[in-house]
């Protein structure tokens, strides 16, 4: 699914050449559970824009999909993020003046799907998330909860192979924060290919693999052991 093969990254800093990517060689499979850890600078950052498809690399190939992302063009690769990737951000990125429905409407405006259509996906991207209730709800009205929720029905609204979630617990008490995390872990459960992006080790736990990137380079590559039933 996520095939990185020797990724580099290279910003021009003045007269400096920063080093981002180090040639990175990583494959993420259908329905993993990924955690990409590390300390800020590290690199993850710059590895999570690469994997959705935000940015592109100096050198090396991503194929996605069975598809090389380096061969498309700008429009091609906004095609792609709206099908292939669901984001989730740590500040929500909802649009404020929009009830919970229409921000989860808002990507699939993109497809040229007829209204009610989009309308049917969204509520039912909304009730899966248990938010059924919330539909006409301003972001200003819901807690910071039930905010993430909205961020995570809209970026499964389209079905999107991968979910990537950049500290999507960041702004949440512990409590909340467990409660996302179980929803990441159920929507694991049900077949979701889960990439989370965190410098906290409680929300790597949930995750069954570890990839752990420090100054460009991916230093460890872990999964727990499947319990034997």
């Amino acid at each position: 699914m996520i095939d990185l093969r020797g990724i580099t990254k290279r910003y021009q800093m003045g007269e400096e050449t920063v080093i981002a990517l180090a040639g990175i060689d990583l494959f993420i499979g259908k329905n993993e559970y990924v955690a990409l850890i590390g300390p800020s600078g590290s690199g993850k950052s710059t590895l999570m824009n690469l994997i959705g498809c935000l940015d592109s690399a100096t050198e090396g190939q991503y194929i996605l999909n069975d598809r090389d992302t380096s061969s498309l063009t700008e429009d091609e690769l906004a095609a792609v993020r709206n099908k292939e990737i669901g984001f989730v951000f740590q500040s929500f990125h909802l649009l404020p003046r929009q009830s919970a429905l229409q921000n989860v409407m808002q990507p699939l405006m993109y497809r040229r799907m007829p209204d009610a259509e989009r309308r049917r996906l969204a509520k039912e991207s909304l009730a899966n998330v248990g938010l059924s209730d919330r539909l006409g709800h301003l972001p200003n009205q819901l807690s910071g909860g039930q905010r993430q929720r909205v961020a995570v029905a809209r970026a499964l609204v389209g079905h999107p192979s991968i979910l990537l979630a950049d500290e999507p617990t960041g702004n949440l008490d512990s409590r909340t924060s467990s409660e996302i995390m179980a929803l990441f872990d159920a929507l694991h459960s049900n077949g979701q290919t889960v990439v989370v992006v965190t410098h906290e080790p409680d929300i790597a736990a949930h995750c069954q693999r570890t990839i752990r990137v420090f100054d460009g380079c991916v230093t460890e590559d872990f999964k727990k052991l499947s319990r034997v039933t």
